[in-house]
């Protein structure tokens, strides 16, 4: 009866976590749709920002200060992880390439500076022996654009200033439902490049643009001039790409917390089910060792 006992103990607790997760499971999925709605409303305005000032800076024979590439001698290092845990692979695959490229900076001779959005990414980093410069922990699933504008002034104000010659900013882009990479993206010096590929919401079924397709520039008429314009547009541009580099990190973590509850739970249901066969047969053994005893009991007394 120990043993049956023992197993309906333990089959308690698993169906108390399997609940738990459960409902970690339901919280994750609300704050990813909203994370998500957000990050795909921002979308477009950040995509056509970054190619308005795209056409402009490339126009131009002299182009904005934040698109001067210079030798990297003091370079800054975001990384954006997340303040909880339970979210599978997202800290550990950001924080990994965000150590890689810390590395590559290191070898190419810079000075990398680190700052770290999130407590999983600060204890990573102080486990390795890296220092911190600054921490931020006031980033969950709904930043807001004006704390993302204090910071983002202030790098171009370290930029413009020759502080930093380079910021890279590692965190985790959401392509899709099924597709979130841990990638490393050079906002500074700002590149004449294609913007990056839309977010897609769960209900797009048309595919992206092929690989090596390219964007037909726009024709602009200027007033007063581009240089006035630029003035604005490029500092507006570089706000819009860090704003949706959190935007996109905090849908991903949303994503990746419930695929991880989702799968705790199967396994708690699975482990329930099979703790309940447990106990089924002991308590058959049970009952089949109480009747020997009683048939052998009457078989004595005759």
């Amino acid at each position: 009866m120990a043993k049956a006992r023992a197993i309906i103990k333990r089959r308690k607790a698993v169906d108390n976590i399997r609940k738990i997760t459960r409902t970690m499971e339901l919280i994750a999925t609300a704050r990813f749709r909203k994370a998500m709605d957000r990050a795909v409303q921002a979308e477009a305005y950040t995509r056509k920002i970054a190619e308005m000032a795209a056409d402009l800076g490339g126009a131009q024979s002299n182009p904005h200060p934040l698109y001067e590439k210079r030798p990297t001698d003091d370079a800054l290092l975001l990384v954006l992880s997340s303040n909880r845990g339970l979210a599978g692979g997202y800290n550990g695959n950001v924080l990994r390439a965000a150590l890689h490229d810390y590395q590559d900076l290191q070898a190419e001779g810079a000075r990398v500076a680190v700052e770290v959005s999130g407590k999983r990414g600060q204890n990573y980093l102080k486990f390795r022996k890296i220092a911190v410069a600054t921490a931020y922990n006031q980033f969950e699933d709904r930043p807001g654009f004006p704390e993302v504008e204090v910071l983002a002034d202030r790098y171009m104000r370290l930029f413009l200033e020759g502080g930093i010659d380079r910021l890279d900013v590692a965190y985790t882009r959401f392509v899709n439902m099924g597709r979130q990479e841990a990638v490393v993206r050079t906002l500074l010096p700002i590149g004449v490049d294609e913007p990056d590929e839309p977010t897609r919401s769960r209900s797009e079924t048309t595919p992206p643009p092929a690989a090596g397709s390219r964007r037909e520039k726009t024709p602009y008429e200027f007033l007063p001039d581009a240089a006035e314009i630029l003035k604005e547009l490029v500092p507006a541009s570089f706000k819009a790409r860090l704003f949706k580099c959190f935007l996109d990190a905090a849908v991903s973590e949303q994503i990746a917390r419930m695929v991880a509850m989702k799968g705790a739970s199967q396994n708690a249901d699975e482990l329930s089910k099979h703790l309940t066969r447990q106990y089924n047969r002991a308590r058959q053994s049970q009952i089949t060792g109480d009747l020997a005893d009683i048939v052998g009991a009457a078989m004595a007394l005759e």
